[in-house]
């Protein structure tokens, strides 16, 4: 027999705020008491947008895609103009950008509308624009949500991200171009995050495994120029990265072929949420084995609030790394216990300004484990 109530069974939550503030007698005095007005109205219109979120998304996806931002940063336009340049029936443009306007993306001259400083830092943001356009892929998967959450769903977005499940030989060259240059794009921003919370001063050689096209060493030589650094991918990644001949390069799967020797620093960016607990603690094995004592490991990537949910990290990562099928959101306590298994000690979380970007977790190798 199922626990779910029936639609028409009574409503009474546990505990007596949530009766109080579910009661309509309670509402009703809220709506003639000026304080309690203003915080019923805030917390109406935030469950509005908790119910509206999928239209917004799909009309960033419609302003992204007809590229009327871009169109709009050479200046004001009117609807007509726009629907003229975007094949669009006008009527149905001008729905469009009142709906920019209102999630302030744009905003309206009279009957001209401009891109707004939302909008223009959207365009700004690295990967952001090519983010929202492969959201096409998790949307159809979360189209129908309960039967996603039951597990029932065959997702698409496992199919985007081929390399997590350990793909075996020669890759698809525009499939690899693909998820290599979404990588890349969004890597920059990460990458500019954790070094401002980091500090790899006194470190020889540092290595990036997983790190895809190298834009995390590019980061990271541009602040330490003496640094030696080495990137370790699948050989189909690794030959299309962008990089200073004087950084190593290494091609291999960190699943079944060991990882390079020599490095006192080893990161792993965006890595670990991509893939199950029992891949994890072999790779992270694996780098306990390639660092030498008091060697470090970077832990770089979105964490789960745990204890305390995340409106971000919470929601959209751990929802996309479900959909994924092999990865999870993690906690950085989480993190925390896997490293400990490893043999790392000394774990500390790096203050971060935007955990929507990215967290980071430090650890050692005990100085006297060889």
């Amino acid at each position: 027999m199922s626990d779910i109530p029936a639609p028409d069974q009574p409503f009474r939550p546990a505990g007596l705020i949530n009766r109080l503030v579910a009661s309509s007698r309670f509402q009703a005095v809220c709506a003639r008491v000026p304080v309690l007005r203003g915080i019923a109205r805030r917390e109406g219109a935030a469950l509005f947008d908790l119910m509206q979120g999928f239209v917004q998304s799909q009309m960033l996806m419609a302003l992204v895609e007809l590229r009327v931002l871009h169109m709009l940063a050479d200046g004001p336009a009117t609807a007509p103009a726009l629907a003229a340049r975007c094949a669009v029936p006008p009527e149905r443009m001008q729905i469009l950008l009142q709906a920019g306007a209102a999630m302030r993306l744009l905003k309206r001259r009279g009957d001209r509308f401009a891109l707004a400083h939302r909008g223009a830092a959207f365009l700004a943001v690295p990967g952001l624009q090519d983010m929202v356009r492969h959201h096409d892929v998790l949307y159809r998967d979360l189209s129908d949500p309960v039967a996603f959450i039951r597990g029932e769903t065959t997702t698409e977005l496992a199919d985007f991200w081929p390399y997590v499940f350990g793909a075996k030989g020669a890759m698809d060259p525009a499939q690899t171009a693909r998820y290599s240059r979404l990588m890349a794009e969004s890597q920059a921003l990460v990458a500019q995050e954790a070094l401002a919370h980091l500090s790899l001063k006194g470190a020889q050689k540092l290595l990036d495994v997983g790190g895809g096209t190298g834009v995390f060493l590019r980061a990271v030589r541009a602040r330490y120029p003496q640094l030696h650094l080495a990137l370790f991918d699948l050989p189909d990644v690794v030959a299309q990265a962008a990089l200073p001949a004087d950084i190593a390069r290494h091609g291999g799967s960190f699943r079944t072929d060991p990882l390079p020797q020599g490095a006192d620093v080893i990161s792993l960016v965006r890595v670990l949420y991509d893939h199950s607990d029992d891949t994890v603690r072999a790779l992270l094995a694996k780098v306990y084995a390639a660092l030498p004592p008091g060697g470090r490991v970077l832990i770089i990537e979105p964490m789960s609030g745990g204890t305390c949910p995340d409106p971000q990290t919470d929601v959209y990562f751990s929802v996309y790394t479900l959909a994924m099928q092999t990865g999870e959101t993690r906690s950085a306590a989480r993190i925390s216990a896997l490293l400990a298994e490893a043999g790392f000690h000394k774990t500390s979380r790096e203050h971060a300004d935007r955990r929507f970007i990215t967290c980071v977790l430090t650890a050692s190798k005990p100085e006297g484990d060889s």
